[in-house]
């Protein structure tokens, strides 16, 4: 025991100083004075090996040390969590209540666990002598102080333990796969230094406040530098949340005991924006499974439940819907609710991550409305744009699409509501950021739009290949050709659908098909192969131009001014 050690260095300083000097005549008395350097030099090694063992079981305890640190911490964040809720304080919770429970037992270092006897469960608190004996450092510090050689046990001790902080620093190489692996990464690093903490506090000199904050610093840039790496490889997102979750505890615990810890705080920031990126890489996968399911028809609704059941899904008003009977037709396709929901999940999901990193609620609010912008310019977008340029997609899915659209653009200030619900921010407020993902909406629009035009044109362009004129007969067969007949009723039935397009739409898609049916007849009358026309070829041609002409002025979709549509066939009547 030290006392033990202690009274032999006792004892032997008074033969050495006082009793063996009066009696150094006899042989005896001269070989004990030359062997007490070697008893002090046993006493040394014998304090030293115990010192050893010390630090061979703090190494194997660490782990245990720091994650049963780590549960306090985060029992004592729940209940500061409470206690904030109850008086209504904003987002975020409050480290000075649980620093301050902390530093006020630090010196006994409490740490808490639950074990099971006689079937309850108690409480028992565990201070960190009943994990490691502290008693071999001080013992081996004491001694050495006695001999003068307290500065050479200081240096070996922060040297030794330097040592093993590299080693509690060095991950497992497959520590990003799961979470249990940085669990334990964290648990021993805590460990570490509640083990120094608890040395700075019960020794004098031994361990030094600049030594811990230069350990924590250097300890700090290597843990950040592993985490960057590491995270990096993660492409799941609920185990990139667990990760957050566990590094929000590993730095609130720390914080408790007085460690920086704002460069962490820093680097989730890092890591969220990794998160958001494997959202949306989730969240494409779940556009695209929606779009790939969709029908592209309007939503049946056979009676009042089912219609409650859809706008419970997707904020729809339509009052000239509502005067009519069931069953009835909702515009949109199925697809739009879907899409509309998922929105919400992700932000919900975006969400988990901005909890607990000591930001205020408008920071959160923030945060959220750029997350769901890229959402919605990026993954969203891409996946329409993608879409649209589907082979299998056709007129029919293409107009469903721009209604589709029309709809969602118009449940995005839903969105702004629902986000500003959840954080508890008022849309007015300044700096907030707003959502403009309505130009990803109007973007795919502009595209289906566009792609109506193509297919539409390259539709006339099939008809107009089976085309067989006689150039050279002698007498027109007194009706409009066969295909050109098909053609008018294939715009026909197709322009009906384009019912509940928009106007411009509509009227810009028939102007379009009319002006490019024109120039391909055009193109076949001043075919440069094209020899000579006969009399009866070019009655022929003009029974066709009439019902094309006839066609234009039937007004197929409604809007034109006048004689508008005709005008399209207009050079080709001069010719």
């Amino acid at each position: 025991s030290l006392c033990r050690y202690y009274s032999a260095l006792k004892t032997m300083e008074q033969l050495e100083n006082l009793y063996l000097p009066r009696v150094s005549q006899y042989r005896f008395c001269q070989i004990m004075m030359e062997n007490l350097p070697k008893l002090r030099e046993e006493i040394k090694e014998i304090s030293m090996s115990d010192l050893k063992d010390f630090l061979e079981s703090i190494r194997k305890h660490s782990d245990r040390i720091g994650e049963t640190a780590m549960k306090q911490a985060q029992q004592q964040k729940t209940f500061s969590t409470t206690l904030q809720k109850q008086n209504n304080v904003n987002y975020g919770w409050n480290m000075h209540l649980g620093r301050s429970r902390i530093l006020e037992s630090r010196n006994e270092i409490t740490l808490k666990r639950t074990f099971e006897e006689d079937d309850e469960h108690e409480e028992e608190v565990l201070t960190a002598q009943d994990l490691v004996d502290f008693s071999p450092v001080y013992r081996c510090l004491h001694i050495y102080s006695v001999l003068g050689d307290g500065e050479i046990f200081e240096n070996y001790y922060r040297k030794q333990r330097r040592k093993q902080a590299r080693l509690v620093l060095q991950p497992q190489s497959n520590m990003h796969e799961t979470v249990e692996g940085y669990r334990r990464y964290f648990s021993q690093i805590v460990g570490f230094f509640v083990v120094e903490d608890h040395i700075l506090h019960v020794t004098q000199g031994l361990v030094t406040r600049t030594y811990t904050d230069e350990l924590w610093n250097m300890a700090l840039s290597k843990i950040i530098a592993v985490l960057r790496t590491h995270s990096s490889y993660c492409s799941d997102p609920d185990l990139v949340l667990e990760l957050k979750n566990l590094i929000v505890v590993f730095a609130d615990t720390l914080q408790g005991y007085g460690f920086p810890v704002n460069r962490l705080f820093d680097l989730l920031f890092e890591i969220r924006d990794q998160y958001n990126e494997t959202l949306l890489k989730k969240w494409s996968g779940l556009f695209r499974d929606i779009f790939e399911a969709d029908n592209y028809s309007p939503i049946p609704v056979a009676n009042e439940e089912e219609y409650k059941i859809v706008i419970s899904k997707f904020p729809f008003q339509d009052p000239e819907l509502d005067k009519q009977s069931f069953p009835k037709k909702l515009p949109m396709s199925q697809s739009v609710p879907q899409i509309y929901i998922q929105v919400k999940e992700f932000i919900y999901a975006s969400l988990k991550f901005s909890e607990s990193l000591h930001r205020s609620s408008t920071e959160i609010d923030d945060m959220l409305r750029k997350s769901t912008n890229l959402l919605l310019t990026r993954t969203l977008s891409s996946c329409l744009q993608n879409l649209i340029k589907k082979p299998h997609i056709g007129l029919t899915e293409l107009v469903q699409i721009i209604i589709n659209t029309t709809h969602l653009e118009q449940a995005c200030k839903y969105l702004e509501d629902f986000i500003s619900n959840i954080t508890n921010i008022s849309q007015v407020t300044v700096h907030t950021a707003r959502l403009y993902g309505l130009s990803t909406f109007k973007d795919a629009r502009h595209a289906a739009e566009g792609e109506i035009y193509t297919k539409l044109n390259q539709k006339i362009d099939e008809f107009i290949q089976i085309a067989d004129y006689d150039w050279t007969m002698s007498e027109s067969d007194g009706r409009a050709s066969g295909y050109l007949m098909d053609l008018i009723n294939f715009l026909r039935s197709t322009f009906q659908v384009f019912t509940h397009l928009p106007g411009k739409v509509a009227q810009t898609a028939c102007m379009s098909a009319c002006q490019h049916l024109s120039m391909s007849l055009m193109q076949m009358l001043l075919d440069s192969e094209l020899r000579q026309i006969s009399m009866g070829a070019i009655q022929q041609f003009n029974l066709d131009v009439i019902q094309c002409e006839l066609f234009a002025s039937s007004e197929p979709v409604p809007g034109f001014q006048g004689d508008t549509l005709q005008l399209a066939f207009i050079d080709l009547r001069q010719v």
